[in-house]
């Protein structure tokens, strides 16, 4: 989406709000013994006092107000009842949702108490890439660049990023151009990030895969090679300068 008037600005950062609050709220009511249902529960009454619609559930029918991944799972985890949060869990919560014809997107992964499986340095290299990402997008900027600086940054702590799952343009819908703004360069894709855009850019960092593959619920995905994956994402506008991050009330 390319923001064009102030209306279309307030829209943007109403929702955006939305959704950077109810994962803010989300992580700090996770607890260990709880259901990833009543966490998502929680998170779909978190988006009904905003006056949001749950994204996810709205465009693709998923099973759930927000994506609940926990441990090896990368990225649509279900909520289940039977799924329940224990010490040490590497949690990922995405939230989306559309907001009187606006839409805006944000996800954060973190551990769950102690950090029993030593995941905290995955958590924080997938954070740091995001914003040192975000600093580097202006207008004209190309967006294979931005990818080769992920994948490079992730080298140098000694992780690998996962090359099929990308970020995205949001606005007045979920997914909109530009639709893959991958975590690695792609010598192809030409398209450069446009002043006045709002774009979703994630990070997808792993500890042993490259691509994500799907399980059989037909949501769920996981690592092609096992291992642990994180994901940080915001919803940015794009400027000259420094873009806004507008899910900034996220907390990540």
């Amino acid at each position: 989406m390319s923001i064009t008037k102030d209306s279309e600005l307030l829209g943007m950062q109403n929702v955006s709000k939305a959704v950077g609050e109810v994962l803010r709220q989300m992580r700090a009511y996770a607890a260990v013994g709880m259901s990833t249902f009543e966490l998502d529960a929680f998170g779909g009454r978190l988006l009904g006092q905003f006056g949001a619609t749950s994204a996810p559930y709205a465009t693709y029918n998923f099973p759930g107000f927000t994506c609940i991944s926990v441990n090896k799972e990368a990225a649509h985890g279900i909520p289940s009842r039977h799924k329940i949060l224990k010490e040490g869990d590497l949690i990922n919560i995405d939230v989306s949702a559309e907001l009187n014809g606006f839409w805006s997107d944000n996800g954060g992964s973190f551990v769950l108490g102690k950090d029993i499986g030593g995941h905290q340095p995955l958590v924080d290299a997938s954070r740091y890439l995001l914003h040192e990402a975000i600093k580097s997008i202006r207008t004209g900027v190309s967006i294979s660049s931005l990818g080769h600086q992920i994948e490079t940054g992730a080298k140098k702590m000694g992780f690998k990023v996962i090359r099929n799952l990308a970020g995205h343009g949001v606005g007045r819908s979920l997914h909109e151009a530009p639709e893959n703004i991958l975590n690695c360069k792609d010598p192809s894709n030409k398209d450069k990030f446009t002043e006045n855009s709002t774009v979703a850019i994630e990070t997808f960092i792993a500890t042993k895969s490259t691509q994500a593959v799907e399980l059989e619920d037909g949501w769920t995905l996981v690592g092609n090679k096992g291992g642990y994956i994180t994901q940080h994402e915001h919803t940015i506008l794009v400027t000259n300068t420094t873009p806004i991050i507008l899910t900034e009330p996220n907390g990540f």
